[in-house]
């Protein structure tokens, strides 16, 4: 413990690493402020209705990504999240769209005209979803919410919605650029640390209530609140094992003459494959499929339709999990097999005269290659199955309250630790730069970083 505050001292001696958290931590500031900013002509204290929709299920999901700024009605209340949509259609793009693949191998020209094309993405996708937005505020809040209805003649309902609209796109606009300075001037990682730093932020509240429910309501008493939060540790050491875990191949460099004169023996490394090489993104893609059964089923009043509505708008139900964890199953193979380049590493590897012992350059490694990443994508995605479902059955069997059971599992844990992972090794890298012990003494981190 000792050591690890000496390392958090260090942090501060470095001086462009000091002022990179300041910034991080004040542009992050900023954020959360917006996050309670509510949409101008609309009653902050009859958001009632909006708050119980985000109580919990999709609607609480939604709020969460959003730090509690779509409960909120805020500038911020789209999030970031259509800029993460607009990410992942950009990338699903680029395996069939040819101009896309060629600014993929461009290098650092072809990532700007990639970011920048995202960009506008993101604001189509905004476009869209901001109407979408305000007629749900008109079917969730009273009429008397609206300064619209309420004075006509100061703002007519037309010019609230359509300056809604614009404030929408802009703060989604806004919160975009400062992920993008918190990744240039700060620590790395800016849209993930919005994420994060919204998802932390309801951690206390949906805690608080499962405490008095547990405690102050005398059901089950502190000793069940203490068993859960051991679970919950338990699952954040095995996100982190997922996180980290890496199936090392063996490489072998050959001997090499140095400047003709004399021979450089070869030396042996490691290609670290990622047990879980997909991240949360499987979980993103079925979340966002799980969205659809729910909304088309609601345009039918059949029996059959109000059954499966009424079935994927619960998220703690069997049927939902069910098909939630065959998704991100198939999600992960097919993120994997489009974010590894096997065939891309069997070339590096060939190029720099490198070769796995007992496997031919070329062909061979890559097929090699592809078959390990098949073998521990399997355990992967069921263990990623598995941490997504959890929710769902630490509510069956322990009863815990909803808002509180989705941090047992799913995207928000998994966000949580692997920007927490990211940020640290970013935090390392300086330290280890400058000469210092870096936070974690041992490790995946710190031979991610040395």
């Amino acid at each position: 413990m000792k050591k690890f505050i000496e390392s958090l001292s260090n942090v501060w001696k470095i001086e462009e690493l000091k002022n990179r958290i300041l910034v991080t931590l004040g542009l992050l500031l900023v954020y959360r402020f917006g996050a309670q900013v509510t949409l101008p002509g609309i009653d902050a204290t009859k958001l009632h209705g909006l708050t119980d929709q985000t109580k919990e299920g999709i609607g609480w999901l939604i709020d969460v990504f959003t730090g509690g700024a779509f409960s909120q009605a805020s500038v911020f209340a789209l999030g970031i999240m259509p800029y993460i949509s607009a990410s992942i259609v950009v990338q699903l793009m680029g395996i069939a769209v040819p101009y896309l693949q060629k600014l993929q191998k461009d290098g650092e020209s072809g990532r700007k005209k990639m970011n920048q094309i995202t960009r506008w993405l993101t604001i189509v996708i905004t476009l869209v979803q901001a109407p979408g937005y305000i007629f749900n505020l008109y079917r969730t809040l009273p009429g008397e919410a609206f300064l619209s209805n309420v004075n006509p003649g100061l703002i007519s309902p037309f010019a609230f919605q359509f300056l809604s609209v614009v404030i929408l796109v802009s703060g989604t606009i806004f919160a975009m650029w400062l992920g993008e300075k918190i990744t240039d001037k700060g620590i790395g990682n800016g849209i993930s640390l919005l994420i994060m730093v919204g998802i932390i932020a309801r951690m206390p509240q949906a805690f608080i209530q499962e405490f008095s429910t547990r405690v102050t309501n005398n059901n089950g008493g502190p000793m069940l609140l203490v068993f859960e939060v051991i679970i919950w540790l338990l699952v954040i050491v095995a996100c982190v094992l997922l996180v980290m875990a890496v199936r090392k191949i063996p490489v072998q460099y050959a001997r090499r003459t140095v400047s003709g004169e004399f021979e450089q023996a070869g030396n042996r490394q490691w290609i670290p494959l990622k047990l879980n090489a997909s991240g949360v993104m499987p979980i993103i893609f079925a979340q966002a499929i799980m969205f659809i059964p729910a909304a088309l089923a609601g345009l039918s009043s059949s029996e059959t339709a109000t059954s499966v509505s009424t079935a994927f708008q619960n998220i703690f139900g069997w049927q939902y999990n069910l098909v939630f964890a065959l998704l991100i199953i198939v999600f992960t193979y097919f993120y994997t097999a489009i974010t590894v380049p096997t065939n891309k590493m069997a070339d590096d590897l060939k190029r720099s005269g490198g070769f796995i012992p007992g496997i031919k350059p070329g062909a061979e490694t890559s097929e090699f290659l592809d078959k390990i990443m098949s073998y521990i994508t399997f355990p992967g995605s069921l263990f990623l199955a598995l941490i997504a479902v959890f929710p769902a059955i630490v509510v069956t069997v322990l009863n815990v309250q909803p808002s509180w059971a989705l941090f047992y599992g799913g995207t928000s844990l998994l966000i949580m630790v692997g920007v927490a992972s990211d940020t640290i090794q970013q935090i390392n890298s300086y330290l280890l730069n400058k000469h210092y012990d870096g936070l974690m003494k041992s490790g995946k981190n710190r031979k991610a970083v040395a």
